[in-house]
């Protein structure tokens, strides 16, 4: 079953009573609730929200993830559940043990399906470019030490986005709307490896100690083209000097988790794709099949 984001951005005390979430906003309004075990995310926009304690316990044991906004409306924090998998600490043995060579090759295998969907994003908005990200993709190394991906994300962007696009944190428009969308894509992906018994922080190329997400970081990279393509539709209608991002615009990168992708030659839901994907890592990791289970995007 497909799992619900619930955004909310008002004022309002968030509770648990028999099996629901329950919204009472404040100082008064409608009193709603929503099925605690329809819900994979929860994502609260207001300072002034609050939650009890037992609605964080069920829908924690219900392995959903909340997502914490900052003053600016960016997610900037999150929590995902540890008792989602029953294998953690068995799964935590076998990361901590991954050989370089593991590593280095799953990190092609990553760098590889991150520019073929690139790509195929190129291809989707007739923005030129194909061809050179395909031999990118046909030519990464091991561990990616030619950086492959570097030398295509400086094609993509500039074909994606034009010649004075740059792709930085606090840069023009549209990097406000990829840096929203991106953080809520990082906290399904870490919510996913939660759930396949992958502990988050220990990653196959990022790492950083200050980083409890790092192989979130990895993991996400062939996902971030389909938030690309939903940010390029947004682009086309916006105003060139937009800083802040509207209601309208946050309900329809939300939308990104019900996205369509192909994996294995089946179509699912991004949300349900990631667990394909963390699953076979974790069994990839664990010696039991050598190839990520990545999804492919379609051109057409």
């Amino acid at each position: 079953m497909l799992k619900r984001t619930v955004y909310f951005e008002s004022a309002a005390h968030l509770s648990f009573k028999n099996g629901q979430l329950v919204y009472n906003p404040r100082p008064e309004g409608e009193v709603r609730t929503v099925p605690i075990e329809d819900i994979g995310f929860v994502v609260l926009d207001n300072h002034s929200i609050t939650l009890s304690l037992r609605l964080i316990e069920e829908l924690t044991t219900n392995n959903a993830a909340i997502v914490f906004c900052d003053k600016l409306h960016h997610p900037t924090a999150m929590s995902v559940p540890f008792a989602g998998n029953t294998t953690h600490a068995e799964t935590l043995s076998a990361q901590l043990a991954m050989s370089e060579p593991l590593k280095k090759n799953l990190w092609k295998q990553t760098v590889e399906m991150k520019i073929k969907n690139q790509a195929a994003v190129l291809e989707k908005t007739d923005s030129g470019g194909i061809e050179a990200l395909r031999r990118y993709a046909d030519s990464v190394k091991s561990g990616d030490s030619e950086n492959r991906e570097g030398a295509a994300a400086r094609v993509y962007w500039q074909k994606l986005f034009g010649s004075e696009f740059r792709r930085e944190r606090y840069g023009n428009a549209p990097n406000h709307l990829l840096n929203y969308a991106y953080a809520i894509l990082r906290a399904a992906v870490a919510r996913s490896l939660v759930g396949s018994g992958l502990y988050p922080a220990i990653g196959i190329f990022h790492h950083n100690k200050y980083n409890a997400y790092a192989l979130a970081d990895d993991v996400m990279e062939p996902y971030r083209p389909y938030v690309d393509e939903l940010v390029y539709e947004l682009w086309k209608d916006l105003d060139p000097d937009a800083d802040d991002i509207s209601k309208e615009q946050k309900q329809q990168l939300l939308k990104l988790l019900a996205a369509d992708v192909h994996m294995t030659n089946t179509l699912r839901p991004l949300m349900v794709g990631l667990s394909y994907t963390t699953a076979s890592l974790a069994r990839c990791i664990n010696g039991e099949q050598k190839k990520i289970d990545y999804p492919v995007m379609k051109a057409s």
